[in-house]
């Protein structure tokens, strides 16, 4: 297996995987430069429901430094989610 790969089936958004553990999701792919860290900070209830609230965005380098080159703060997973695909494209040049 390729660097940073794991068997199974992952949700796919955009081409690339979105893989999700607790309180923190990834997404793209190990093998290129960077990938788009989502990090929920905080929830808040919606129809009795916790959804996340404060995320904290970051493109981070998948070499071995793991150096953070872009970070913000969004309030709501889609408003994080949609920054953070821009920032990544950005970097990687797509």
């Amino acid at each position: 297996m390729a660097k940073g790969t794991v068997s199974g089936t992952y949700l796919m958004y955009q081409g690339k995987p979105l893989v999700r553990q607790d309180n923190a999701y990834v997404w793209g792919d190990m093998n290129e430069r960077a990938v788009l860290s989502l990090f929920v900070l905080s929830n808040k209830e919606v129809n009795g429901r916790q959804v996340p609230d404060n995320i904290l965005v970051q493109v981070l380098s998948t070499d071995e430094s793991r150096t953070c080159l872009k970070q913000g703060q969004k309030n709501g997973l889609f408003a994080a989610l949609d920054i953070g695909t821009v920032w990544l494209k950005k970097e990687l040049g797509e």
